[in-house]
């Protein structure tokens, strides 16, 4: 699958935020001087997940939010609870509305080349 030059810059900064960490739509969207919505389209297209994590984006406010273009709110819940197991297994957890629970697994340190 073919990738565009803007997913592959989305992709490349995912690889930079350490297992049991996570970032947020809006904290990459600056890094690349986009949208949130801009990165969520390119995430939702990743072909090299999980290897390219993009499981480890949130939303800033701390919820879950989407996964594989499955929004947060969606009916079915089962994208939610793939990612939730995902970031669970790397340390990271969520109280039952799907709010982070540790502060301190924020992560922004983007380094853009």
């Amino acid at each position: 699958m073919a990738v565009t030059e803007f997913q592959e810059r989305v992709y490349t900064l995912l690889l930079q935020i350490p297992s049991g960490t996570v970032s947020s739509y809006a904290a990459l969207s600056r890094a690349l001087s986009s949208s949130p919505r801009a990165v969520g389209g390119a995430l939702r297209r990743n072909p090299y997940a999980p290897r390219v994590p993009c499981h480890r984006i949130i939303c800033a406010d701390g919820s879950i939010g989407g996964f594989k273009g499955e929004k947060q709110d969606a009916p079915s819940g089962v994208n939610q609870r793939e990612k939730l197991r995902l970031l669970e297994g790397e340390g990271v957890v969520f109280d039952g509305r799907g709010m982070l629970i540790d502060g301190g697994r924020w992560w922004n340190g983007f380094v853009v080349g």
